[in-house]
């Protein structure tokens, strides 16, 4: 039953689509991966890590602006009935090994890795809202999540092609166990069987999008911060289970609803249009507050993005001009002798086709380009100039520092590794792309 208005009703809705952008994008991935067993990126159901050797290319579709830096380890965990154990081994020498955890609302809830626990492994326990059980000895540390269904993404580097049997070793001592398993006490009841709705994704950008936000409420504590704001769904059909029938509704409430899901959808694309770096995107609901538009912004733009102590994200959607960036011109990137990219780990440029925000093909298979890419060539006085361009460039010292482009439209993402204080305060800036020429073969 809708007790509002239709303005209100509009604008409630505008806000509702705002607020449940993540949620809906974060249970694309969740069902791709744990429900469907015919994607490509299945990981075998709730409670099973699947490791990838290697890092993405074109064929990988289950996020946008994935990285090219480093393998990933996909989990989801369901804890309506227990919580589960990550355990992790050693981390030796300097590789950068992180494990991101993240709720239905995609806030970064907690972190397991080298810059956060630290090397030494452990044992870490992961519990739902509703559990108040004994936390068992050897423990080394408890994360408590405010939904009951998360999911983890974790980080291993990779130092070329040879160092793939190192990364395999690391990754097979990567578990997750239930507590029952780890305590030696009984497994409990299972959690009650879940109807888990289809995702279409055509369909979760309309006023269908409510069907999704009320199924997905019910595996989330409510917020006492958000009392009002839900209070304020409910009066325009918003819930945790309640149902959705778009032919239950009035053509006025309809056409309320309608003209609020596309407030919502420009909203967001303005607030997109207007983002150009990661720092203040990401982290836990403590450190983003209730700053919805912030988070879906983040979701839209790159979800599952890093908190700033990791990592942070930059990069380009124009030229030096202001002109958006295409493969029909030919650009540069220039760091100056002793001025590259202030990081205690590493950096990389990655390339992506719009409007999907996909890796891009390309014949030399370089999706990425940084300070771990073998072979860049040096300027005669120490810089380091790349170049972007859709065609191999025919002079050998451009081809090496080539970052192939698509034909059409693309936009490109600088990470920082471990950045350094002067990348998170903004003291540092990435240097301009540079248009120069208005051909794609550039020379």
């Amino acid at each position: 039953m809708i007790d509002a208005g239709p303005d209100e009703l509009q604008a409630t809705v505008a806000d509702a689509f705002v607020y449940a952008y993540p949620m809906l994008f974060n249970y694309k991935t969740l069902h791709e991966q744990a429900l469907d067993p015919a994607f490509p990126g299945y990981v075998g159901g709730f409670g099973r890590f699947r490791h990838y050797s290697r890092v993405y290319t074109p064929a990988d579709t289950d996020i946008v602006t994935a990285n090219n830096d480093t393998p990933y380890s996909w989990a989801w965990l369901d804890l309506r009935a227990e919580p589960w154990v990550l355990t992790m081994p050693p981390v030796p020498g300097e590789r950068y090994v992180t494990f991101q955890w993240f709720d239905l609302f995609t806030y970064n809830f907690a972190y397991v890795g080298v810059l956060s626990t630290g090397r030494a492994g452990g044992r870490y326990l992961f519990a739902g809202p509703g559990w108040d059980g004994a936390v068992p000895d050897g423990i080394d540390g408890v994360f408590r999540s405010e939904t009951e269904l998360i999911g983890c993404l974790g980080r291993t580097s990779l130092d070329g092609p040879e160092d793939l049997p190192n990364v395999q070793a690391l990754q097979q001592q990567y578990t997750l166990t239930p507590l029952h398993e780890i305590a030696g006490i009984p497994s409990p009841p299972p959690a009650p069987p879940v109807d888990w709705p289809a995702w279409d994704e055509q369909a979760a950008v309309t006023r269908d999008f409510i069907a999704y936000l009320n199924f997905l409420l019910q595996f989330c504590r409510p917020d006492p911060s958000e009392a009002d704001l839900l209070a304020r769904f409910a009066r325009a059909g918003i819930a945790a289970g309640r149902s959705f029938d778009p032919g239950a509704l009035t053509a006025d409430q309809l056409a309320a609803v309608d003209a609020g899901v596309a407030q919502g959808r420009q909203t967001l694309a303005d607030s997109m249009h207007a983002t150009h770096s990661s720092i203040g995107l990401f982290g836990s609901r403590d450190t983003l507050g209730n700053d919805y538009l912030r988070r879906a912004t983040a979701a839209a733009m790159g979800i599952y993005g890093n908190n700033v102590e990791e990592a942070v994200y930059v990069g380009w959607i124009a030229d030096d001009d202001g002109k958006p960036l295409t493969g029909d011109h030919s650009y540069e990137v220039r760091f100056p002798a002793g001025a590259l990219p202030p990081v205690k780990l590493f950096w990389s440029i990655t390339m992506y086709e719009l409007p999907s925000r996909l890796l891009v093909d390309n014949p030399i298979d370089r999706y990425s380009i940084g300070d771990r890419t073998s072979g860049l060539v040096h300027d005669a006085d120490g810089s380091l100039t790349l170049t972007v361009q859709h065609a191999r460039p025919d002079d050998p010292d451009r081809a090496a520092n080539w970052l192939p482009a698509p034909p059409g439209p693309f936009t490109a993402i600088f990470r920082l590794y471990g950045p350094e204080p002067s990348v998170v305060d903004g003291t540092w800036t990435q240097p301009p792309m540079r248009r120069i020429t208005t051909g794609g073969d550039g020379g």
